[in-house]
């Protein structure tokens, strides 16, 4: 199955889509640019969930839901807001079908037009400021720390399974603060949070920073983000968390009695992850032959394929293998038994393979007669044979060398495509011929941005929260530059 892989040296796009597709992760829908996303594509999903929704509510905050629709009044009340989603909206303008008179089929109700129409929401920061408005009253409803689990819809020309689709699932959380400077902590705890996740569950090495003035959030006055970086050496913004300040809270005048019993406007922050998590991870880790999951993503952590002629060598293997089965689950280890008489073994070993699957044990007739498993790695595609009294001491240690494994690999990759340049000569050179991150001065200002990024295609992924003072020269006007800055080609 993996075999038919186009390789990621040849067309590294085409790999992607074909691996999202016969993975069984995800699937074009009729809709177009939606997607559908396959069971083993969502119990990614779900395990990236669960990790993120443990960590939000260890940091205090709660989940709610919010409607699906906005008035398009409410979109108007803050002007770069509205500016920065209008054109992805989408619009509702009626609420009922008729059928046709002529018997053509259903159509719509011209009588059933909406007085005000409904914009599909984009983000919710609207409607939630809104709402806030009646649930803030006093300091003592400070800080109000609330996310919610959604899908919002932005109308997309160009797009691709997880990476970019017109609808996408994901978190979004909506805080309101007392000050200036705890809603500031807020946006940098939420970044951090995000890092730590991806490192630590995802594997996957990111750089934290903050955005352009020109990359900011629609809204925002200081957008913190991630930056992870992709085999092929383009950048992936894999999460940003936002310092809204008051402009929110000011349009929908959403106030508090401090102390001292005087209004003042709250401060606020919003922040996101998405399904496009799913995509940097198998864009990180996987390889010719399919996915390479870490293990606390990975649905299927175990897969164990027997090797037998006839229900009577089945019977004795299951025998072994279902103690097995049992006591990895009562270690939280999630682990499939795959007895299908539909296929054979070299065929369950491809379909794992190209799945992701992180530790494989074979076990047949030679197995049984000498106590052991045949043991196998996805990430190095190592075997050995293990007794099967070790066979559980063995795969535990497994579940943190492959997570450890997959994440040193994915750093040392990154460090070795992160390249500062001194003249912008150099700066095209490297990336056209290496890619990766380029380590560059910049005069701060918007206009040399956009040129390099008409002309390069690379754009400023971020400012390195632990950028060092550093003075230089800007390498597209040479005017004075007191730090370095990340470029990337980018997703």
């Amino acid at each position: 199955m993996g075999k038919n892989l186009t390789k990621r040296s040849e067309d590294y796009s085409k790999w992607y889509n074909e691996l999202v597709v016969k993975a069984d992760l995800a699937e074009n829908s009729a809709v177009r640019g939606c997607m559908v996303i396959k069971p083993y594509g969502f119990a990614i999903w779900e395990k990236m969930q669960a990790g993120l929704d443990k960590m939000f509510k260890d940091t205090g905050h709660e989940n709610a839901y919010f409607p699906l629709f906005i008035p398009k009044s409410f979109l108007s009340k803050e002007a770069s807001h509205v500016e920065g989603f209008a054109k992805e909206c989408a619009v509702v303008t009626h609420y009922r079908l008729k059928n046709a008179e002529d018997g053509s089929g259903i159509i719509v109700d011209p009588d059933a037009k909406l007085e005000e129409e409904l914009i599909v929401r984009p983000t919710s920061e609207t409607i939630i400021w809104d709402t806030y408005r009646r649930w803030i009253q006093s300091y003592r409803d400070l800080p109000l720390l609330i996310n919610q689990w959604a899908n919002v819809v932005r109308w997309e020309m160009r797009t691709r399974l997880f990476l970019r689709t017109t609808e996408f699932l994901w978190q979004e959380g909506h805080t309101a603060h007392a000050t200036e400077q705890e809603a500031i902590d807020e946006a940098e705890l939420i970044m951090n949070v995000y890092a730590d996740f991806a490192e630590s569950h995802m594997a996957v090495p990111v750089i934290k920073g903050v955005k352009t003035e020109s990359e900011r959030f629609a809204g925002a006055i200081e957008t913190y983000c991630i930056e992870a970086l992709m085999q092929d050496g383009k950048a992936l913004q894999a999460g940003t968390s936002h310092f809204l300040g008051q402009n929110f809270a000011k349009a929908f005048d959403v106030k508090f009695a401090n102390k001292e019993g005087k209004q003042e406007h709250v401060w606020a922050t919003s922040w996101g992850v998405s399904t496009r998590l799913v995509g940097a991870l198998i864009m990180t880790h996987s390889d010719d032959n399919g996915l390479v999951l870490p293990p606390k993503l990975a649905p299927i952590q175990v897969v164990i394929v027997p090797i037998y002629k006839g229900l009577e060598q089945l019977d004795a293997i299951s025998e072994k293998v279902n103690p097995l089965v049992k006591e990895l689950r009562a270690k939280g280890i999630s682990v499939k038994f795959d007895n299908r008489d539909t296929h054979k073994p070299g065929f369950k070993f491809n379909e794992y393979e190209l799945k992701g699957v992180p530790v494989r044990l074979a076990i047949g007739q030679r197995d049984m007669a000498n106590g052991t498993f045949e043991v196998a790695r996805r990430d190095t595609f190592e075997k050995e044979t293990v007794p099967m009294g070790e066979v559980v001491a063995k795969i535990e240690f497994l579940m943190e060398d492959i997570q450890r494994n997959i994440f040193e690999r994915a750093h040392n990759y990154r460090e070795e495509h992160i390249t500062p340049v001194e003249t912008y000569e150099e700066f095209k050179e490297v990336l056209e011929s290496k890619g990766g991150f380029i380590s560059a001065h910049w005069d701060g200002t918007v206009e040399t941005e956009n040129r390099i990024k008409e002309e390069t295609k690379a754009t400023i992924r971020c400012i390195p929260i632990d950028v060092k003072e550093e003075s230089g020269s800007c390498i597209l006007t040479g005017k004075a530059s007191p730090y370095r800055v990340l470029f990337a080609k980018a997703y």
